[in-house]
């Protein structure tokens, strides 16, 4: 699992806005400072139902995600804002707000997904156009009915680095959409005049090392490199220079210069071509191919790998440098340039995912749709340099000539770590060092750390205290139990009154009881903003220990309860899917219950001492299996898989989770009583956790934290929590 860096201000920061806060965050670096690894970062430990896009197919297959016109079904044409009745469509391939909702085909699933979407990452948003982004900003407010919110209400964290290449826009396209706006350039989209971004910079520079090379970088990345600079960076023109027997890659500007390097290289190696081809199972474009489907190796050839070592020590990188040592029949062996150390080759797999909506857990969930297995290495003498941004390279020979585009200098020079293994086949003039001023200019609004602190500071606690309040809204509960109640209208079943009964008892109990929060929630609202102004959550404690003890008795009592009791009484086969209706309205009623016994300030809840009715919840039936996709996702099977042995890095690449959620269905086995306790927690931490558990209480979680610092878990506190709360019943 991805780690941050301890000493990174700015990944903390902007790891914090994205968990506590509703900000949008445009997070940008310059190359190597771990963009990357940031998105894997939240991607694994937020809690925000999230959705990852990407422009390209290569792009989102490379940050786990899809492409944002298959999930949007954005038009391919420019997207015009606003409303233009009557402008002819047919002339100009523009569509306008009108012409986009004619075209868009979501399912019920679809539009229920939209309506919980949380946290929207978009990455490698310099190639994203303005357009595009309105268009996606118009469609959330539509479909989640919030027209005056940009996207929706949903937050937004844009990833990329716009001195990289940019957005790619006909002069035909961009005729029209100039009138409408200042550049193709993501940032100014409409609906970013409306909610800027954060800016926040990574600035921790892990891929080059040395003073003079970054400072370099630094001059051409905006577009102020001096003449001394330039003079410094031309010393390495060395046009025939070929690499000789040391590992270069070779970067030039078009795809058939790279292949023509590549095939010559290879046919120059002596002895017959490996061919090993890659599998792919159910549905994988391949156009989104991250290497060769069929791979043409030799004993000698240059290669680079083009995923990350996943392994403990780090033994490669996305484009770390090796030559193919042996091979035999399926087994191939490399030599990693610099450390000289010898590797077998495992092959790596890709995943082509689409989101789906769990409506009984209230999660967007992944579903693997196909997927491409191949070695995670590709033929290395050449590549492109489009195709080598994300890459570092040790060792690169720039072959550009005068066809840079804009971006394409800084990009190249990017991917080394250092000045010394960088040669030039070509002078680089000043004319080619020219970065868009607009990009420049909106660098400019980076918003320095000591301001992001103090913000952070205040928009956590506002950001809390809204959540706090929605815990208390019972909407999405009644128009569950509408549509329960317009399911049954449209069936027969074998004892209808009794069903209908059910229905009219449940939406009547869910009525009052939101009727109860409706008076309750101006209330909390008032003892809120004195809060979040003071910071003193002392008024909160006996107003909200009274209302969760209320509303969770309430929930159970008066609409689990008689559920349940109803259920038990069906019977018969004619009765499957009216059941399996029950048990999805069921899971919707305990996840209610569940998300007002939780209800917390930041770390803090307020649910000690009460009755916890969560703890009467059976593990839900287990659901047919999808093809590539883990059934169900109850603490349950990962509970069988831990017994097993498995790791729970192993368990969450098993069931398609993240980690934390793992660990956290661990720590509820243990408050079960279904794990013991050391099984789990290593007896140092617990020893460490009994005292502070004893002093501070059974729900104290992230004062513990604060005590305890990184050797301990929030699941391992939470473990030790439930076994105490255990021995006491």
């Amino acid at each position: 699992m991805p780690q941050p860096d301890s000493s990174n201000t700015m990944f903390q920061l902007a790891a914090d806005f994205i968990q506590q806060t509703n900000r949008h965050i445009f997070l940008t670096g310059k190359a190597g400072t771990g963009k990357t690894t940031f998105l894997k970062y939240v991607k694994e430990h937020t809690a925000k139902n999230t959705v990852v896009i990407a422009p390209t197919g290569v792009a989102a297959i490379n940050a786990g995600g899809v492409t944002m016109h298959s999930f949007f079904q954005l038009p391919f044409g420019p997207f015009i804002p606003g409303a233009r009745r009557g402008f002819g469509e047919a002339d100009d391939n523009s569509v306008d707000m009108h012409a986009l909702f004619r075209n868009i085909r979501f399912n019920h699933d679809k539009k229920a997904m939209l309506r919980e979407l949380e946290l929207l990452i978009i990455d490698e948003v310099s190639m994203v156009r303005a357009d595009s982004l309105d268009a996606i900003d118009t469609i959330l407010r539509h479909f989640r009915n919030q027209p005056l919110l940009p996207f929706g209400g949903v937050q937004v964290l844009f990833i990329g680095d716009l001195f990289q290449l940019p957005p790619v826009v006909p002069d035909a396209e961009w005729q029209l959409l100039k009138e409408y706006y200042a550049s193709i350039f993501f940032f100014d989209a409409k609906v970013l005049e409306q909610a800027p971004p954060l800016y926040v910079e990574l600035k921790k520079i892990y891929r080059q090392n040395e003073a003079t090379f970054i400072d370099l970088l630094n001059g051409i990345r905006s577009n102020s490199v001096t003449p001394e600079q330039l003079e410094l960076l031309n010393s390495r023109y060395q046009p025939g220079f070929s690499g000789g027997d040391a590992p270069y890659i070779v970067l030039t500007t078009h795809n058939r210069r790279a292949d023509e390097i590549n095939a010559a290289r290879l046919a120059a190696v002596p002895g017959p071509v490996h061919r090993f081809e890659g599998l792919i199972e159910g549905d994988f474009s391949d156009k989104a191919l991250p290497t060769e489907q069929v791979l043409q190796l030799k004993p000698g050839a240059q290669v680079m790998f083009i995923k990350n070592d996943l392994a403990e020590v780090k033994r490669y990188y996305n484009g770390k440098i090796a030559t193919v040592k042996a091979i035999e029949e399926d087994r191939i062996m490399v030599t990693l340039a610099g450390s000289e150390e010898d590797l077998q080759l495992e092959k790596e797999k890709w995943r082509n995912i689409r989101y789906t909506f769990n409506k009984a857990e209230n999660r967007i969930e992944e579903e693997e749709l196909g997927s491409f297995t191949q070695y995670p290495v590709r033929l290395a003498w050449a590549i492109t340099i489009h195709k080598s941004q994300g890459l570092t390279f040790e060792r690169a020979i720039i072959d550009a000539g005068s066809a840079f585009a804009p971006g394409q200098v800084y990009v190249a020079l990017s991917r080394c770590t250092s000045l010394d293994g960088l040669v030039l086949h070509s002078r680089i003039h000043p004319s080619a060092i020219r970065n868009d001023e607009q990009v420049t200019a909106f660098a400019a609004r980076e918003n320095a750390a000591n301001e992001l602190q103090h913000l952070l500071d205040k928009e956590k606690r506002v950001f809390w205290a809204n959540r706090l309040v929605q815990v208390f809204s019972w909407q999405k509960l009644l128009a569950a139990l509408q549509e329960h109640a317009a399911w049954l209208a449209a069936k027969k079943l074998p004892d209808m009154e009794a069903a209908q009964a059910l229905s009219r008892l449940l939406q009547e109990n869910a009525a009052q009881q939101q009727q109860v929060a409706q008076k309750f929630r101006p209330q909390l609202r008032s003892i809120l903003d004195t809060v979040v102004e003071t910071d003193d959550i002392a008024p909160l404690q006996e107003r909200l220990h009274k209302a969760i003890g209320y509303f969770t008795r309430s929930l159970y009592e008066e609409l689990i309860k008689p559920l349940q009791e109803h259920k038990a009484a069906v019977k018969g086969a004619r009765q499957r899917k009216y059941l399996a209706q029950l048990e999805t309205l069921e899971a919707t009623l305990w996840n209610k219950l569940q998300q007002v016994w939780q209800a917390a300030y930041g770390e803090q809840y307020f649910h000690e001492g009460l009755m916890d009715y969560t703890l009467q919840r059976s593990a839900p039936p287990a659901k047919p299996a999808k093809q590539k996709q883990e059934a169900g996702s109850s603490r349950r099977g990962s509970l069988e898989l831990y017994l097993e042995g498995k790791s729970v890095t192993e368990i969450a690449g098993l069931r398609q989770l993240a980690a934390s959620t793992i660990e956290s269905h661990l720590a509820q086995c243990v408050g079960a009583g279904e794990l013991e306790l050391e099984r789990f927690v290593p007896k140092e931490k617990v020893d460490r956790i009994l005292p502070l558990v004893s002093e501070l209480g059974l729900t104290a979680t992230g004062p513990i934290k604060q005590r305890l610092g990184d050797i301990v878990t929030y699941a391992e506190i939470r473990a030790v929590q439930g076994y105490c709360r255990l021995a006491k019943e």
